[in-house]
């Protein structure tokens, strides 16, 4: 099983039950196992930034799919929740990123891997290292360091998931 981090989060309609919705769906894949779940934050709209504010959360599992046939997996459940790719870093129902999978790196035409962007998005990291404050990318960075440099003023506690 390999241990895969990803990122979750949405501004459009209940944005709490996109997010739930799509943890137990992420819960509920073949050979896979959801292993935590990180608070949600809510925060400021990144890249397009004249938006409705997210709702953010992590989650790591454990799973035998291959990061690419994940990919596919999590494009299907955006898909379910009602996501439809208007613009870039847009507004969305549901958006699911895989930030790291196990200590791989990848580059190919649907996915990279660690995630371009995560060093430079407080609202992924903060949760990330919620779930796992140690955590570092394969190089062996530490990503709580770049969480550090990181202007977390717009970053706020929102709940707990509720998946019962």
């Amino acid at each position: 099983m390999s241990k895969v981090y990803l990122s979750l989060g949405s501004n459009m309609g209940e944005r709490k039950v996109y997010l739930e919705q799509a943890v137990r769906a992420l819960s509920q894949l073949d050979n896979t196992e959801l292993i935590a779940v990180s608070p949600i934050y809510e925060t400021a709209a990144w890249g397009n930034t004249n938006q409705d504010d997210f709702l953010n959360l992590c989650c790591l599992l454990e799973t035998t799919f291959l990061p690419e046939d994940l990919l596919e997996q999590t494009q299907a459940i955006e898909s379910r929740l009602g996501r439809v790719r208007h613009e870039h870093w847009g507004p969305r129902t549901i958006d699911i990123d895989l930030l790291l999978y196990d200590d791989q790196t990848l580059k190919s035409a649907q996915l990279t891997l660690p995630h371009p962007y995560m060093r430079q998005r407080a609202f992924v990291l903060q949760p990330l290292l919620d779930i796992e404050p140690k955590l570092t990318l394969p190089n062996g960075n530490k990503l709580a360091e770049y969480l550090e440099q990181l202007d977390r003023s717009d970053i706020h506690y929102h709940s707990e998931l509720s998946l019962s």
